[in-house]
């Protein structure tokens, strides 16, 4: 059969694909940007054909009309990285969370340990041969796309066809949704006088021929107006947002001395605004990989002088981070923070960092110290004080790797915010029997 054939047999209206949806399925939802609008939608509208449906994904962008109060009976998320959409289920209990390594979610999948009955995602509509591209989001999308019985695919022309390892046929799918609608879009942050100060810090870590790992936000993008004087960096990171592309357009990212997949930026997705995914359309110089090979500890240590920079809600003054939770309210997941830092280690010439603000300002005013002599009760160890070579704040760099508990606790002291470095010192009085 001619792939055009099978391409209109597989179409159907979204009110249509979600009604094979069974009551008891697991429902995974394509990663992030990948989300499919039209599907979802279609799926929380139908949520009264449904019973005890279990939602999975990790970043959720979309409204989560499927977690919202009411919908308990019908739906039950259980997320493996807390979104703004889910964490109110979470807290009052009508959902659940699941903690997993980014890069060991596509394996739970393979193995059958984290169930897949339907797969709803999203594609740029098919080449001339009948291939479709996943766009920003391969990650453990792809892998999905095997392991669940029902794969149901939103085609929209806003999907950019990007390279590297998302691109499949139409066979692959099940039903396909013809719907065009904008792709979600995160706008750059402001960046403030303590962004400014924490990325020129971080700068200052980076050597020429560095790969990077960055995130989003204010911190990863002001770490990047310190680097316009840097030559030959590289990307092999989770995923890049719009502050990469001013680098790579004034010839600051080359790729050139990156020791696998040279000359490409290597992620397993992007989420940024539609200047960023015009910008991977089409271009070789943008690989979009799974996330097992992506956010692999094994790939990550091929990288020579991979520079990995992640953020954290509180470090202690023995190095450990939380980067999770509240307590036991759980507020995100671990992502690809530990695939990133344990790669590092493992490396050459790399250096992790945690980087973030000495204080969490809230919106009543109040000021709350990241840098703590204990983690908050309850909290998660996201990365273990083994991981770490620096924690930046605006105040500088404190070094961690390779140093005593007593020299680790004197370094993170001087880099917390002045306010609190008196009742940081009074505990280290007391655990190390010294004055600072």
């Amino acid at each position: 059969m001619d792939w055009r054939d099978q391409y209109k047999s597989k179409l159907c209206t979204a009110a249509e694909s979600v009604r094979h949806i069974k009551s008891g399925d697991a429902v995974v939802l394509a990663h992030c940007v990948g989300e499919p609008p039209a599907l979802v939608a279609a799926m929380a509208a139908n949520a009264a054909q449904y019973e005890n449906v279990e939602i999975k994904h990790m970043v959720s962008l979309g409204p989560g009309a499927y977690a919202a109060p009411g919908m308990e009976k019908h739906f039950r998320v259980n997320p493996l990285f807390a979104s703004a959409n889910t964490r109110g289920a979470i807290a009052e209990r009508r959902g659940d969370f699941t903690p997993a390594f980014f890069h060991e979610v596509p394996k739970l999948f393979r193995e059958g340990k984290l169930r897949a009955d339907v797969l709803l995602l999203q594609v740029s509509p098919p080449d001339e041969h009948g291939y479709v591209s996943l766009g920003p989001s391969v990650d453990y999308t792809l892998q999905a796309i095997s392991s669940a019985k029902t794969v149901i695919a939103q085609v929209n022309a806003h999907t950019p066809f990007t390279y590297g390892d998302g691109i499949v046929h139409i066979s692959a799918f099940d039903y396909l949704v013809e719907a065009d609608s904008p792709i979600y879009e995160i706008q750059p942050p402001k960046i403030g006088d303590v962004e400014r100060a924490i990325g020129e810090h971080c700068a200052a870590l980076v050597e020429n021929g560095s790969t990077l790992q960055l995130g989003i936000g204010a911190i990863p993008d002001a770490v990047m107006l310190f680097l316009k004087d840097k030559k030959d960096l590289g990307i092999h990171s989770e995923m890049i947002s719009d502050g990469t592309l001013e680098l790579f357009e004034a010839g600051v990212i080359t790729g050139a001395k990156k020791s696998m997949n040279k000359k490409r930026m290597t992620v397993t997705f992007l989420m940024g605004t539609k200047k960023l995914y015009d910008f991977a359309h089409r271009n070789p110089a943008v690989e979009v990989r799974p996330v097992d090979y992506v956010n692999h500890p094994i790939t990550i240590s091929k990288q020579y002088k991979m520079v990995a920079i992640n953020s954290a809600i509180e470090v202690d003054l023995m190095g450990q981070v939380n980067a999770e939770s509240m307590g036991l309210r759980q507020f995100s997941g671990v992502g690809g923070q530990v695939d990133f830092m344990r790669g590092v280690a493992m490396g050459e010439g790399g250096k992790a960092v945690i980087a973030m603000p000495s204080v969490t300002v809230k919106k009543d005013g109040s000021v709350i110290p990241k840098i703590v002599p204990f983690l908050e009760h309850g909290s998660a160890i996201t990365t273990s004080r083994n991981d770490v070579d620096y924690v930046v704040t605006e105040y500088g760099a404190a070094l961690l790797k390779a140093q005593s508990l007593r020299q680790r606790a004197k370094n993170l002291i001087a880099v917390a915010h002045p306010a609190h470095r008196d009742l940081l010192r009074e505990e280290f009085e007391k655990r190390f029997g010294e004055k600072l």
